[in-house]
C-alpha cells in the first residue's frame, strides 16, 4: 500500500483538529475580554498561565487527535486503494475484517466490500465460463459441418458415403438451430417477469402427450413407464410447460439405462400442483446438483452427452415465471428425481 496518501490525510486531519482548537481559544479569549474589560491586576497574574496552558492544550489535544484520526483514517485509504483495484479488475482483493473490531461501522464497511467482491467474482467466473461454453457448443457442430463438407467433395464418394455425410451435416445443423433458439428463448424469458398469453388446460393430459411424444426414445430402450396422474386443470402458459416436461422427461430417459423404470407422478394439495419425475439412472453427484440449472453446466465434462446445458435453465426460468419451485435429489448409481411446484 501506498503511504503517501494516509501522510497526506493524516496532516490534512491534525491541520483541522488544530484549526478547531486555536479558533475555540481564541473566541474564548475575546469573550473573556468582551465580558471582563478591565482585569484587576491580581486577575492579570492568570491571564498569561491560562494562555500557556491553552497553547500547551492545542498542541497536545493536536497530536493525540493526529494519532487517533491516523488510526481511523488508515482504514479509508485501504478501502480507497482496494476500490481502485477492483476497477481495474482485481475481484480477488480482500480487507481484514477483524482488524477493524473496534470501529463497528469501518468492520461492517470491510464485511460488506468483501460481499461485494465475491459477487463481482462470481459474475466474471460466469461470464468467462458462459462465454467459453457458447464457444465450445458452436464449434463443435461448425466443425463437423466443414469437415463432412469437405468430405463430399470427392467425386468417388459412394452413394452411401454421400448419403452418411449429409445426414451428419443435416444433424449438426440442426443442433446449431436448436442451440440458437434455445438462446433466444432463456434470453427473452429472463427479461419478462409475468408469462402472458395463458389458458386453462388438463396438466395431467399434457404429460400423457409428452410421454406419447418421447415414445421413440423410451420404447427404444425399453423403459417402463410408472404413471400416477391425477385429474387436474392448470392456469398458464400451455406451450411454456410443455418445454419444462420435455426437457425433464428427455433427461430421465437419456440417462435411465435399458430396462430401467421412469415414475411420474402429479398430486395437488391445498395450495401447490406438485409433479415427481423420477428414474433409476446414472444419478448425479452434489456438485451437479448444486450447478444442474445454471446456463451451459453439464455434469459430463467431455460434453460427450447429447445436449448444451439450456435445458435445465430454461426449464427453472419457466418455473419461476410461474411462480413455482423445483428441486432435485439425486444419489450417484441410483436415479434422480425432480419435483415440480406450481402454484394452484
Amino acid at each position: 500500500m501506498n503511504d503517501k496518501p494516509n501522510l497526506k490525510l493524516g496532516l490534512v486531519f491534525s491541520f483541522i483538529i488544530f484549526s478547531i482548537m486555536f479558533v475555540s481559544s481564541v473566541l474564548t479569549a475575546i469573550l473573556a475580554i468582551i465580558f471582563h474589560p478591565n482585569f484587576s491586576s491580581e486577575a492579570n497574574k492568570f491571564l498569561w498561565p491560562i494562555i500557556d496552558l491553552s497553547i500547551i492544550s492545542i498542541i497536545v489535544g493536536t497530536t493525540i487527535s493526529a494519532i487517533i484520526g491516523k488510526k481511523i483514517l488508515a482504514p479509508l485509504v485501504k478501502f480507497s486503494e482496494a476500490i481502485m483495484e477492483v476497477g481495474k479488475g482485481n475481484f480477488n482483493i480482500k480487507l481484514d475484517e477483524d482488524k477493524y473490531y473496534y470501529v463497528e461501522e469501518l468492520q461492517k464497511m470491510s464485511q460488506n466490500f468483501n460481499i461485494m467482491v465475491d459477487e463481482l467474482n462470481n459474475i466474471e467466473t460466469f461470464r468467462s465460463d458462459f462465454i467459453a461454453n457458447v464457444s465450445h457448443e458452436f464449434k463443435t457442430p461448425l466443425a463437423s459441418i466443414e469437415g463432412y463438407t469437405t468430405l463430399l467433395q470427392d467425386n468417388n464418394l459412394s452413394k452411401e458415403e454421400k448419403s452418411k455425410y449429409t445426414d451428419k451435416i443435416l444433424n449438426n445443423t440442426k443442433r446449431l438451430s436448436s442451440l440458437v433458439g434455445s438462446i433466444l428463448q432463456i434470453s427473452r424469458l429472463e427479461n419478462q417477469d409475468i408469462i402472458a398469453e395463458r389458458s386453462r388446460f388438463k396438466l395431467d393430459e399434457q404429460l400423457r402427450q409428452t410421454l406419447l411424444l418421447l415414445e421413440s426414445k423410451w420404447s427404444n430402450k425399453n423403459i417402463d413407464l410408472d404413471i400416477d396422474l391425477d385429474s387436474i386443470t392448470f392456469h398458464g402458459n400451455e406451450e411454456l410447460l410443455m418445454q419444462v416436461w420435455i426437457n425433464i422427461l428427455s433427461n430421465a430417459i437419456k440417462f435411465t439405462p435399458e430396462n430401467g423404470t421412469i415414475r411420474c407422478t402429479l398430486k395437488k394439495d391445498k395450495n401447490w400442483i406438485t409433479t415427481s419425475i423420477s428414474d433409476n439412472g446414472i444419478g448425479m453427484n452434489e456438485d451437479t446438483q448444486k450447478h444442474i440449472f445454471d446456463k451451459f453446466y453439464q455434469g459430463d465434462k467431455s460434453h460427450s452427452s447429447e445436449g448444451n446445458g439450456l435445458g435445465l435453465a430454461l426449464v427453472k426460468r419457466i418455473v419461476d415465471l410461474c411462480g413455482g419451485e423445483i428441486d432435485v435429489y439425486s444419489e450417484c448409481k441410483k436415479g434422480s428425481t425432480f419435483i415440480i411446484k406450481l402454484p394452484c
